[in-house]
Order: structure tokens, then sequence, then C-alpha cells
């Protein structure tokens, strides 16, 4: 029982997943299509590639998203990701694909025992709340990205594990997670605000010696450090930014663009993805609200509350591709907590029936965003 115990955030998260990727088999053949390449679309081809290669032996095939390459392009990827894979593939002696499948497979199980850890920790927590909360989490509506080539599982699991350690006041280990999640992906920077205010508070407040300084020292490592290089690379210090402008459209505009496509779409109802992407956006408002309110009330710590805050503000407030909104919305974990919570002191079979058709609903939206959407999430 106790193995059973400890393996639960595990068997949760692996059978909601084994689900979505259910379902997205069903849908890539009904559309005569392969599944396995589904995981490996996009920017799954630009993170293997780099894994393979090297920033400087990516294919010339692949562009950006306006057609273009020059040799600097592909800095625009951080590095914790191809990184890991070119690890993973090396002990394993698996392939490039398996290798980085392999990587988001272990990042996402290391991320349902954090949130499990998470869903205890915070006040009114418990052990149910916290296994819910990775139900949830894996299924998120855009939660086929966790088993996909991509970095989200393994910056969440870096960011997760980040939160957990400010709530235990283990700020050398927030620190660590934090500077690793800053070489993975630039939503790195509203982590490294709340575990850096946070660490800072502890230091005005003189609780834990040197450990809120070590690690306040330790956050802006990967993060700062990473954009230094591509500044270095390109002979500017906002290079990153300017390869994210060049080649992606992709720049904080306070809203505008998402306020225009928002506007746009529910006024034409242009294609089911869209949709639905603009009701994730409005359903993470709400929920930011009331982690706000519960926030203010004292149920929730602030520095979650303030790292959503901080991944809205850089997904919502960004021009770039509209279509990948509710992916890049997927480390505002936080937003579940509430829920989590609610079900938590509900019935076992309503919170089951809410889980089940959440994972039922997820499992058709990524696979129809892979199968059916013929542009990138």
């Amino acid at each position: 029982m106790r193995a059973l115990h400890a393996a639960a955030p595990s068997l949760i998260w692996l059978s909601v997943r084994l689900i979505g990727l259910g379902v997205l088999t069903w849908l890539a053949r009904q559309n005569d299509q392969q599944p396995f390449t589904r995981l490996t679309r996009w920017d799954g081809k630009w993170l293997l590639s780099i894994a393979a290669n090297g920033y400087n032996g990516v294919p010339l095939g692949l562009v950006d998203a306006r057609g273009n390459r020059t040799m600097e392009t592909p800095l625009a990827f951080f590095p914790g990701y191809p990184v890991s894979v070119s690890l993973m593939r090396f002990l394993s002696s698996t392939g490039l694909v398996l290798s980085g499948l392999l990587v988001s497979l272990i990042a996402g199980l290391v991320l349902a025992h954090g949130l499990a850890r998470l869903g205890e920790l915070v006040p009114g927590g418990s052990r149910r709340a916290g296994l819910l909360l990775v139900a949830l989490v894996s299924a998120a509506p855009m939660g086929v990205v966790w088993s996909m080539a991509y970095s989200e599982a393994l910056f969440c699991a870096c960011a997760v594990w980040a939160l957990v350690a400010v709530l235990r006041r283990n700020w050398v280990l927030a620190g660590w997670c934090t500077a690793v999640a800053g070489a993975v992906r630039p939503t790195a920077g509203a982590l490294l605000a709340a575990v850096g205010l946070a660490a800072l508070a502890a230091i005005v407040a003189r609780r834990d010696g040197w450990q809120p300084w070590a690690g306040a020292l330790l956050a802006p490592f990967g993060l700062v450090g990473y954009l230094w290089f591509v500044g270095y690379r390109t002979g500017s210090p906002l290079g990153w930014f300017t390869l994210q402008r060049r080649g992606w459209n992709s720049r904080f505009d306070a809203g505008a663009a998402t306020w225009k496509f928002t506007r746009e779409v529910l006024t034409t109802g242009r294609s089911v993805l869209e949709v639905v992407t603009v009701a994730v956006l409005l359903a993470a408002l709400v929920l930011l609200v009331v982690c706000i309110r519960q926030s203010l009330a004292g149920r929730l710590p602030w520095p979650l509350v303030m790292y959503a805050v901080g991944v809205l503000v850089m997904d919502l407030g960004s021009n770039g591709l509209m279509s990948s909104k509710a992916r890049l919305l997927l480390p505002a974990f936080v937003l579940f907590v509430p829920i989590a919570l609610a079900l938590a002191r509900r019935r076992p079979d309503t919170a089951l029936s809410v889980t089940v058709a959440v994972t039922l609903a997820s499992a058709w939206f990524g696979g129809y965003a892979l199968t059916g959407w013929p542009y990138a999430i």
C-alpha cells in the first residue's frame, strides 16, 4: 500500500496522458496520419534538431514563421530541453525522437509529484487535493503538449518544485530550480519574479539566515545567462527579443493583439480551435481573479499568485501566434489550485465525474489541435 500511495501521482498522470494519446491515435488514423509524428511537429523539430546538431548545425530547411532563416535564428530556442534530450540520448542509447519523448515523460512525472506536494502545502490543502491537482493539470486544455517533444513539461517540473521549495522555505532549492527553468523557457521571467521577491521578503524579515540570499543569487543564472549569450552572439543586448520579433512577430504589446484576436473570434467564430482558445483565455482570467481573492483572504500564498500573474501577463500581453496562446498558458498551473481544493471538499463521485469530463475534453481538443488544425500550436 505504501508503494501505491507513493506512486499515485505518477499513476494518475500516466492514466490521463494515455487517454489523451489514445484519442490522438484515433483522430490521426481518421485523418490518415501517423500519430507518432504528430508529437514532434513545429517547435519540436527545432528543439530535436538543436539536440542532435547544436545551434550551428540546424538544417537550413527549418525556417521561422515568416519563412526566413539566418545563422542566429536557432538561438530563439532555449537550450535546456535540447541539452536534456542529448543527455538522455547518450545515457539510454535511444533514437533522437524517442529520447525527446522520454525527457517529456520523465519531466511530466516529476511535475506530477511536485503538483501533489503543492496541493498538500497550500492552506486547506490535502493529499486528495494534490492528486486532483495532478489530474487537472495533466488534463489541461492543451495537455497533449505534455507528451510532445516540447519544453513545457521540463519547464513546469522545475517551476513547481521551485514554488514548493518557496513554501517550504528551502531557498537554495528554489534558486536552483529557478535557474534551471531559466535555461528552458523565457516564461522563467515570471518564476524569477515570484521566487526573487519571496526571497527578498525573507531577507527583509531576517528569516532563514543566509539561505534566501543564496536562493536569490542563484535564481537568475539560467535566464539572464542565456539572454546574455544570445546578446553576445548577435552583437546586441536585446538579441533574443529581436530574433523573436523578426522571426515570429512575437513582442510585448500590452495585450493589443490578444484583444483584437478575441474580438474577431467572438464575432466570426472562425474555427473550433480559435473559439476554444478564447474560452480558455477567458477562463484563465476568471481563475486568476479567484486566486487573487483567495490570496488576499490568506488562503493562497502570494508567491504562487504572483507567478500565475506573471505567466498570464507574458502570454496575454504579447503578440505572436494566437493559436499558441492556450499552450503558453500551461505553465500557469497554479490557476487549478482553487478548483482542486474545491473538488477535494466534494463527494468522491463528484470529483471523479469532473475529472473524467475534463480529461475527455482535453483529449479531444489536444488530438484535434494536432490532427485537424493545420497550423502551429
